[in-house]
């Protein structure tokens, strides 16, 4: 039989053929072997966990080994396609030494995570990353005594043969030759041409994205944790997923380089932010607050509310025409209400606004959620320990998965009695960041006992890209807010459509704290964005209209002269702001920000200041101010504002880092 020529149909669907069988066998291995992996393991999994968690990480466990998956078929199928091409003979080689080889590596790894889960109670992670600075003789020994090294490394050698006998049984099978058998018209085989390329382009999507032909509903390692146990959200990563998360979270530690003071510069500037003339070498010294009295009654309960990328723009009088904040603008009018507009984030990003809020701390360029100094005990100045002295049970309601920055493990470590996450919510609309606003809202109501004294911090997901709410549905005026728009932005439906997820977030903010005041109107609320700087109606927005985000006190006890005027600050200022509102006088607490409703006019963070009429730059010298309005510079004391900028920096970035006390040795280590 003639061989067919080099450039054929025949010959490309030949090689195609073999990279889609290879896919799916990896495929089909890894959702097998999980099942397994879940089953043998199940005394793990939480009294909780019902079968509808399971079949979730079993699916959600498939779609992210898709990329897994792609990625062991591109490693045998680059070079099986080249010899393919250039040498045929040896193209089977390849095939059968790639596969062999990666093989190997799955049953070897699969074999470890029972004994390393069982060691950790985590799929593999950063300690993978640490090993090579263990004793690897040590090691060695460990793993031959207590883990039975060469058994287990046996076991996996047999486990990969049968593999690889399976899989090159179903590579061998040419389903293609069965249908050569049959005459097709030629228009059916062109289809049919077609179909198979849609086909291979449909595989190589599901690769890329995890699962999904698009990157809105992409399933990767950080948000694929959504059922509410932790163990099967660990079981949901393959071998290769879990040691890339290792990786990962290793890369960003090793990446937090920080900051650049001496303990001199510190010292000079922490006596400086804390008004003391003897410096000491103890931080937490300069942190050290007393409350100077209850301004309100104490409330039953306290919500703080970080709403994903809630920026204050649409609040401001200049965009009063387009109709998307009047929920909280109606909040704001409200005699019970007071409101900030001079407001910054604590970073760039969810996850700075997740650990200023936990912490106290500002962005210093350190990643807290991955470093093991976060996790050993809270810092003096973490919200959840100082609320609970206070007599508050304290909950983290958060709209997306656990796993997401490691959210749960970090915000336990930092204090929090509670945490709740997606997967502890039930099958309820959302995006792969989170359900939906409304549906966590009123999980929340549900679940807060009227009596329990708690602060909860919320955290929601909507107003975020892939932008998943059926706006129509939800009764947004698309066509008032378009006509309202600028002529140049009129036509921009992306604009549209993430202004259409502002107004939801924003409604469903307002009806929230309307229906949490009727149901608990023994309640104080304090609504911040995470941060802002996500979409503007302007293509070059002003600083302030780009970066800034709103404060919004209200609740019992709330007026619209509590707040100090000319008020300014972060959400490292939070947290004092609420201990000085409600604690007794001399109540002692540790924060490095200050309180809005006694003296806090400025604010900073990663790289912007802002007070009552200017904001600007943290990194130029001198500093340069804009002020809000537009209009001419004001002046500003450079000087003490430059103090202030370093003093938040360089006790954030020490104190996270390298503890309480001041030493230069601790530089060299």
């Amino acid at each position: 039989m003639k061989s067919p020529g080099i450039l054929s149909w025949k010959r490309l669907e030949n090689i195609l053929s073999k990279g889609l069988k290879a896919f799916f066998c990896y495929v089909l291995l890894f959702a097998l072997l999980r099942a397994w992996f879940i089953f043998w393991m199940q005394d793990y999994i939480g009294a909780e966990a019902n079968w509808n968690d399971i079949l979730t990480a079993l699916w959600r466990g498939m779609c992210l080994s898709c990329q897994t998956a792609g990625m062991l078929t591109l490693v045998a199928f680059v070079p099986a396609f080249l010899f393919h091409y250039i040498y045929e003979p040896v193209e089977k080689y390849v095939w059968d030494v790639v596969t062999g080889l990666e093989l190997i590596t799955i049953s070897v790894l699969y074999v470890a995570a029972f004994p390393y889960y069982r060691q950790f109670h985590s799929n593999f992670n950063q300690l993978v990353c640490n090993a090579v600075n263990d004793d690897m003789t040590a090691l060695f020994w460990s793993f031959m005594q207590e883990f039975y090294l060469p058994l287990r490394l046996a076991a996996a050698l047999v486990m990969a043969f049968m593999l690889w006998r399976i899989m090159g049984r179903l590579m061998a099978w040419k389903f293609c030759d069965i249908l050569s058998l049959f005459y097709l018209p030629t228009p059916v085989i062109w289809a049919k041409r077609a179909l198979f390329l849609a086909c291979c382009g449909c595989v190589v999507l599901l690769g890329i994205f995890g699962g999904s032909l698009r990157w809105q509903t992409a399933v990767d390692w950080e948000n694929a944790g959504v059922t509410k146990d932790r163990f099967l959200n660990e079981a949901i990563l393959d071998s290769f997923q879990a040691l890339y998360r290792g990786y990962r979270l290793q890369h960003r530690m090793l990446a937090c380089n920080g900051l650049s003071f001496t303990v001199s510069d510190i010292r000079e500037l922490a006596s400086k932010l804390a008004g003391l003339r003897h410096g000491t070498d103890n931080l937490d010294d300069y942190l050290l607050r007393h409350a100077q009295g209850a301004q309100i009654e104490k409330p039953t309960h306290i919500f703080v509310i970080l709403s994903e990328s809630y920026a204050n723009w649409p609040l401001l009088d200049e965009y009063a025409e387009i109709p998307i904040a009047d929920g909280m603008k109606s909040i704001i009018r409200e005699p019970d209400s007071a409101y900030v507009k001079t407001f910054l984030p604590n970073g760039s990003s969810t996850v700075s606004a997740v650990t200023g809020i936990t912490t106290g701390l500002a962005d210093a360029n350190l990643y807290l959620t991955v470093m093991p100094e976060a996790f050993t005990e809270p810092y003096p100045t973490a919200s959840a320990p100082q609320m609970k002295q206070l007599g508050y049970a304290t909950y983290f309601w958060y709209a997306g998965p656990s796993t997401w920055e490691r959210i749960e493990d970090f915000t336990l470590a930092q204090g929090f009695d509670n945490f709740h996450s997606r997967g502890d919510y039930g099958d309820i609309p959302g995006t792969v960041w989170g359900c939906e606003d409304k549906y966590l809202y009123d999980i929340i109501l549900e679940r807060i006992s009227p009596e329990e004294a708690g602060f909860h911090v919320i955290l929601n997901a909507s107003n975020h890209s892939p932008y998943g709410v059926n706006l129509e549905a939800e009764g947004f005026p698309g066509d008032l807010v378009r006509s309202r728009l600028p002529e140049s932005a009129r036509n921009d439906d992306e604009l549209l459509k993430e202004l259409g997820h502002y107004w939801y977030a924003d409604r469903e903010l307002a009806r929230f704290i309307r229906e949490a005041k009727e149901k608990l109107p023994d309640s104080l609320f304090i609504v911040v964005g995470d941060h802002a700087d996500r979409y503007n109606i302007e293509k070059n927005p002003s600083t302030y209209i780009r970066y800034g985000i709103p404060f919004i006190i209200t609740g019992k006890g709330v007026h619209k002269g509590l707040l100090t005027p000319g008020a300014a600050g972060s959400q490292i200022d939070i947290v004092p702001t609420i201990i000085e509102l409600i604690a007794p006088e001399g109540f002692t607490y540790y924060a490095l920000g200050n309180s809005l409703s006694r003296s806090n006019r400025r604010g900073v963070n990663y790289g912007f200041w802002i007070q009552s009429n200017a904001i600007g730059a943290a990194d130029t010298d001198p500093l340069v101010p804009e002020a809000l309005d537009g209009g001419s510079p004001p002046d500003i004391d450079n000087e003490e504002m430059q103090d202030y900028i370093n003093a938040i920096r360089s006790i954030s970035w020490w104190r996270a880092k390298y503890g309480a006390i001041l030493d230069e040795n601790k530089l060299e280590e």
